[in-house]
């Protein structure tokens, strides 16, 4: 047996399939009435960081983020069990796209963002890998408009004014992920969202809006340790994605539509992270449930190129005990 490991030994070790002491743990949700300012969110975070002694973080920002400073107006609350509600968007008719330019990352709520990841970065001191959440260019994209369908309907309909959004996405959003990395974040968290899914798209689709520009920006960024792929929902495009330059991929195994979570090591060749359902037993079961899919997690993957993780961000709604059978601060 491995001698105890630091975090950053840990990870490390998971990502380059070497022998661990144990996998590295991490947990993610939101805390939506905290996420509306960079103090709040970084206190979130890092409250959470030491409640639960996770091995690295994901930092969880409010997913319209993305998107306010094009003009997406979301409402909030200040309860944590409410999520925040879209109440207007900018792209209503083709013609729309024209308006969209891009943005300096250094304002607005972008800007609020990047002070939020400083006062992370000085908070964990080095300690623990942190990720920051940056959805796809197409995921971007779409949230300017009402809804997926209506992306959809404007990709089929409108193709020339989608590309040319998606390359200024795709430049705002490389710029701001090397703000994020020379702050001090690890890597990013590049999520697909549910574009990365036949029930959304077809392979011919995806390749023509999704992945030139999502390998566009993750070619741009200076190296990074930890940059990591997560293939949103069921019906996933992971065999797609396999080749993307990232060092780990995270989607949900516990799906029977995906492959499961060593098979996906193998299709990818990269570390996986899962193993842990966020909507079943860590919601409604117990916490031996809960550590029970755990340990079947670890059973499968012979103890490395692995990491404990959910297949998406969890609710609010899980006992703490649940989450107790997972921290590294409760397993010592």
């Amino acid at each position: 047996m491995t001698d105890q490991m630091t975090r950053w030994e840990r990870v490390r070790a998971a990502l380059a399939g070497a022998e661990l002491d144990r996998p590295p743990v991490s947990m993610w949700r939101h805390f939506f009435a905290q996420e509306n300012s960079a103090s709040e969110l970084a206190g979130a975070m890092l409250g959470f960081q030491r409640q639960y002694d996770w091995d690295f973080m994901k930092v969880n920002p409010r997913a319209s983020y993305h998107d306010e400073d094009w003009g997406v107006d979301a409402r909030f609350s200040d309860s944590n069990t409410v999520d925040p509600e879209i109440v207007d968007w900018p792209v209503k008719s083709p013609d729309d796209w024209d308006a969209i330019q891009p943005l300096d990352v250094g304002q607005g709520v972008l800007g609020e963002h990047l002070e939020a990841l400083r006062l992370i970065s000085d908070g964990l001191d080095g300690e623990v890998p942190f990720l920051m959440t940056i959805f796809t260019p197409l995921s971007i994209a779409g949230r300017l408009t009402e809804s997926e369908d209506a992306m959809t309907e404007h990709l089929r309909m409108s193709p020339e004014k989608v590309h040319r959004v998606l390359d200024v996405v795709t430049d705002t959003y490389t710029r701001f992920a090397r703000e994020c990395l020379s702050i001090g974040a690890d890597g990013i968290f590049f999520a697909t969202t549910r574009w990365g899914s036949y029930d959304r798209l077809t392979d011919d689709e995806y390749a023509e809006f999704g992945r030139p520009y999502d390998l566009r920006l993750l070619e741009a960024l200076p190296e990074a340790e930890f940059n990591l792929l997560h293939v949103c929902g069921s019906n996933n495009m992971l065999s797609k994605l396999a080749d993307y330059p990232v060092s780990a991929f995270n989607w949900d195994t516990q799906d029977e539509t995906n492959v499961w979570l060593d098979e996906g090591e193998k299709l990818t060749g990269k570390a996986a992270i899962g193993g842990v359902s966020h909507r079943g037993a860590l919601i409604g079961g117990s916490p031996d449930e809960v550590a029970g899919e755990a340990a079947r997690a670890a059973a499968a993957m012979g103890g490395s190129h692995w990491m404990l993780g959910p297949g998406c961000t969890y609710s609010h709604e899980a006992p703490e005990a649940n989450l107790r059978s997972l921290s590294p601060a409760f397993m010592r």
